[in-house]
């Protein structure tokens, strides 16, 4: 776990411990706690631009003038006033009313930035009790956010969003698209230019996963010239929108108004890239209202006896093709059964794929979302194919492609949506791109084996104070034969075990590094530089990048081969550790009784020996975890290599198919994937990782003790107030 995750959970865990103790929902506690966030943030910002900005002030007769908003907004901060600073509700005394001065704070910041956050930021802090409040504050004080960094805060602030929306927060949590999906659809479509559109915007994940994605590309939204434009029809989640917006730094305009009756930013045919998570299987859409909408240029999908339209998610699909220019490209997520309802739907759908513009269809799983059970599909168009794939549509079936988060809910794991992008440039014939991303897995290969060797140190350790206590108190213990026996026994076997061990540990450290001299050279980074000098493998290739594929393959399908072999031997020496940690644990413990008994052995170092048990258990994680983790990015490689050996696009059975529109026509038009991609052949599962296995087996029971807790506390609770 990362240290910013460590961050994320801690935080939250403190917040709703708070939450726990009060009468509040979620409902009520959770713009409160956002804005506590967002106020953190811009504290945050606003004391890391302000030395800078005091030292370029011009100074007249010896005095300097005064600070303002506009020398803040030059540097991508807000301007706080002195009663709005974190640090000065921090220090009230006890006694003031702090719920009020946090009030006061909000609206001196929406005074100062009326266009963007009038009537946006929280007021409600009245509900919390006073000791509640300045405990929630002390939270967002944590010394991991004081120093922390934009991009920090604006993670910890997706980051409730998210836990928001899984207890139910605001609306059922349907403000809120699950960040994976979000990635997935950024990554596809490559939002880089001009106008973002989300007319069904929730709270703006679409467009700070937009300004991440720029980011990462070596450039931000303002300098790329992205403009975000959002619509949503709660004024609640508009402000939830506003606020993610500020609170990374981003500008963009966000109006009210229900989409399915109003444009507000008149973008007919306007927009360059359009995102969105609309609300699915709407049947209440006035059809008199819409059916001379210029949005629908295939037509209304279907009208019921009520003059209401059938199902709205045609509305939708229109409308995102119809916003898009010429080249526009857009991603949005759908109900599954979308993609082959028949009727007034299906003949839209027929009229869609004759365009040209439908490029990929994406089918994800059920438990994505984290108040739907349902499966999802997304969609991609793209209105500028060239015209060699304009009568193609790449049907790609994740639905096998997960990672379990809860017990009840999933995601793609980052190395899955990445290799889920991967099969889009194989494609979009990006084949340097996909070799770019082969080779950062062998890089990150290559950098976590480097770490392995002081990985095993610290539990090495451990392991051999803890042998040569036993095994000293075995020479001078005059213990019963039967109890001398035993452990003599149980040393034996620990000696054996370690003996194996520290062998296979230097034939293991010994071929790692013959591996890195042999094929250290095809993992060196070759892809486009972004921020700060990273290689980001999403940045458009160069154009000299595409020389001597095939030859870059074979290296790259060589290297991971001859990795296989080291894999298996990290996997051995990994249970090898645990099966020394248990025989540990067994000699240890038929020494320690002995040892302190009434005769209590004066050699026997009672706290050093019981600190190391205690470190070997944690070093043996530890020393497991970065064994893991060299393996980890191996199977990446393997994933991609042996479903796509000749780096290039090509069918697999229950994952990918490139169809044609004859193809379609002949399914009835169908855009299922599942329909085309077929049933992979009966095999053994070469990525079957047991340890991943075991780790959603732990969600699962982790799962079950939260939901036993949480019944607990209700019936306690409802316990109480009968009494």
């Amino acid at each position: 776990m990362t240290a910013i995750e460590q961050l994320e959970r801690r935080l939250w865990s403190a917040a709703d411990q708070l939450r726990a103790n009060s009468k509040l929902t979620s409902t009520e506690y959770s713009m409160p706690v956002l804005g506590l966030i967002f106020l953190r943030h811009a504290s945050n910002r606003y004391l890391d631009v302000e030395p800078e900005i005091l030292a370029s002030l011009p100074s007249r007769g010896g005095q300097t003038r005064p600070l303002t908003k506009d020398d803040f907004t030059r540097k991508g901060a807000l301007y706080l006033r002195p009663e709005a600073q974190y640090d000065y509700l921090l220090s009230l005394p006890k006694g003031q009313d702090v719920a009020q001065a946090i009030i006061d704070a909000m609206r001196s910041i929406e005074a100062d930035y009326a266009e963007m956050l009038a009537g946006v930021l929280p007021k409600d802090y009245q509900i919390f009790e006073p000791e509640l409040l300045r405990n929630l504050l002390k939270t967002f004080n944590d010394e991991g956010l004081r120093d922390a960094g934009g991009d920090v805060l604006g993670r910890i602030y997706e980051y409730f969003l998210m836990k928001f929306a899984m207890v139910g927060a605001q609306d059922n949590g349907e403000f809120f698209t699950p960040p994976s999906l979000v990635q997935t659809i950024v990554n596809f479509i490559e939002p880089n230019h001009g106008v973002v559109l989300d007319p069904a915007c929730g709270s703006g994940g679409m467009f700070v996963q937009t300004a991440h994605f720029l980011q990462e590309s070596g450039t931000t939204a303002s300098r790329a010239g992205v403009v975000f434009r959002g619509q949503e029809k709660t004024e609640l989640t508009i402000r939830l929108a506003k606020m993610n917006l500020a609170v990374h730094g981003l500008e963009g305009k966000i109006e009210e108004g229900n989409t399915f009756y109003e444009d507000k930013h008149e973008l007919l045919g306007k927009a360059d890239f359009v995102m969105a998570n609309p609300p699915f299987n709407v049947d209440e859409v006035d059809a008199e209202k819409v059916k001379k909408d210029p949005r629908l240029p295939f037509g209304l999908p279907g009208v019921n006896a009520k003059s209401k339209v059938s199902n709205g998610n045609y509305l939708w699909v229109s409308y995102f093709y119809s916003y898009l220019t010429a080249t526009g490209r857009a991603g949005f997520v759908m109900s599954s059964q979308t993609s082959s309802a028949g009727h007034g739907e299906k003949e839209v759908r027929r009229k869609l794929v004759e365009s040209g513009a439908v490029d990929a269809m994406v089918a994800v799983r059920s438990n994505f979302f984290y108040t739907r059970t349902v499966p999802c599909e997304l969609w991609f168009l793209d209105k500028g194919k060239p015209a060699e794939r304009r009568d193609q549509v790449l049907m790609l079936d994740a639905r096998n492609v997960f990672r379990k988060v809860t017990r009840k809910v999933y995601d793609f794991s980052p190395e899955q949506e990445k290799n889920l992008t991967a099969i889009m440039w194989l494609y979009r014939g990006q084949t340097v791109r996909y070799l770019g991303l082969v080779r950062e897995y062998l890089r990150q290969l290559e950098a976590e084996c480097t770490l392995i060797p002081d990985a095993l140190t610290p539990a090495d350790a451990c392991l051999n104070l803890l042998l040569e206590a036993v095994q000293a108190f075995l020479a001078r213990t005059d213990e019963a034969a039967e109890q001398r026996e035993a452990l003599a026994t149980a040393v034996q076997e620990w000696e054996t075990a370690q003996t194996a061990y520290r062998l296979d540990q230097q034939a293991l450290l010994k071929d790692l590094a013959a591996y890195a001299a042999t094929w250290g050279h095809v993992a060196k980074p070759q892809a486009v530089a972004g921020a700060n000098g990273q290689t980001s493998l999403f940045a458009p290739p160069a154009a000299n990048g595409a020389a001597d594929y095939e030859r870059q393959n074979a290296e790259q399908q060589q290297a991971r081969q001859a990795f296989g072999p080291l894999a298996a031997q990290c996997k051995g020496l990994s249970k090898q550790l645990d099966l020394l940690a248990k025989l540990a644990a067994r000699a240890y413990e038929l020494a320690e009784g002995p040892a302190l008994n009434a005769k209590a052995d004066p050699d026997w170092d009672t706290s050093t020996l019981k600190k190391a048990r205690k470190a070997l258990d944690e070093q043996r994680h530890y020393a497991a975890e970065q064994l893991q983790q060299a393996t980890y990015f191996h199977r990446q490689a393997t994933w991609l290599q042996t479903r796509f050996p000749e780096a290039r696009l090509q069918d697999v059975p229950a994952l990918v198919k490139l169809v044609s529109r004859a193809d379609i026509e002949a399914n009835d038009w169908s855009l299922t994937p599942g329909r085309y991609v077929g049933v992979a052949p009966a095999e053994t599962d070469e990525d079957f990782d047991f340890e991943e296995e075991l780790r959603d087996l732990h969600l699962e029971l982790a799962g079950l003790n939260e939901e036993a807790g949480e019944l607990a506390r209700i019936i306690q609770s409802n316990f109480e107030e009968l009494l």
